[in-house]
């Protein structure tokens, strides 16, 4: 029988395989997902995402392997450059494209964004349709409140980058449970994405080069719970314990709670956290999360 970790990360996972460290061509990014899209774990994928930039390479080689209407599309998350409005543009017409009978069935209505000032959300929001959902990834390193608020006054969604093929590029826990926390007492929907592939806390490798030095990263399992916990009254110091926890041992899953150290989250509560709180994970390998899971024996 499924586990309460099934809800806690039905379709969460953003496949980001042009991204690196995986840094794949779009041709086989494009045949991976596909593959993921009719395996067993494909209650666990989310969105393939996408530079706009991209979005005509994606075109020509999803063209064989994409679903014909009236499947379930591919639902893409694009990612905006500089150049927003003639973006907007481009996305609309992409979808019209896919709209019409007989094509590929790809639908592009979310998109990605940064920003790192109130005014900055302003200008990026303001405008957008109605059909677009909105993520902007905003800056770690100070207080988000006056970000996070901005971006609710405008219905859009918050994102956090959790890491980099970098060390430096990673956050402190103590910053992404005030991310979290933000975005919990605004009611604020948002998603996370780098270095985010590995369930726990844990020092990896950074890149999937031979020889890459190594980094302490977080796991998507601890940002998750953490997340689902504070709606359910995590302190920030326990938010900030569970970010760094590492033992595989301090969890339980069974089907109807996630238990980490005297915390349970029944079932409901898992879904209560999925719909109104964290979203998805972006990862550059989709085999990566859900064999560790298993390794764990979480699945």
């Amino acid at each position: 029988m499924p586990t309460a970790l099934h809800p806690l990360l039905a379709s969460s996972i953003d496949y980001a395989g042009l991204f690196p460290p995986a840094g794949l061509d779009m041709a086989t990014a494009v045949r991976q997902y596909a593959e993921y899209r009719a395996g067993p774990d494909a209650w666990a994928l989310g969105r393939f995402v996408v530079p706009v930039a991209r979005l005509g390479e994606l075109e020509r080689e999803a063209e064989l392997l994409a679903p014909r209407q009236p499947a379930e599309p591919w639902r893409l998350s694009a990612l905006l450059g500089p150049s927003t409005g003639e973006e907007i543009k481009a996305l609309g017409e992409f979808n019209c494209r896919h709209a019409a009978d007989g094509a590929a069935s790809l639908s592009a209505d979310v998109v990605e964004a940064r920003a790192d000032s109130v005014e900055t959300v302003d200008r990026l929001l303001t405008g957008l349709p109605r059909w677009v959902q909105a993520y902007v990834e905003i800056p770690l390193d100070r207080d988000p409140t006056p970000l996070v608020a901005a971006i609710a006054r405008h219905g859009a969604r918050a994102k956090a980058r959790t890491g980099g093929v970098t060390a430096d590029a990673f956050p402190s826990a103590a910053a992404l449970a005030r991310f979290l926390r933000a975005c919990t007492a605004a009611g604020l929907p948002f998603k996370a994405t780098a270095g985010l592939h590995h369930p726990l806390r844990a020092e990896y490798r950074l890149t999937y080069a031979p020889g890459s030095s190594k980094g302490t990263m977080f796991g998507f399992l601890n940002v998750f719970l953490a997340a689902a916990l504070i709606l359910q009254g995590l302190s920030d110091a326990e938010a900030e314990q569970l970010l760094e926890e590492r033992s595989p041992e301090a969890f339980r899953f069974s089907a109807e709670a996630i238990e980490w150290r005297g915390y349970r989250l029944d079932r409901p509560a898992v879904e209560d956290a999925r719909a109104g709180g964290i979203v998805a994970f972006g990862s550059c390998s989709f085999e990566e999360p859900l064999g560790e899971l298993r390794a764990m024996g979480a699945l």
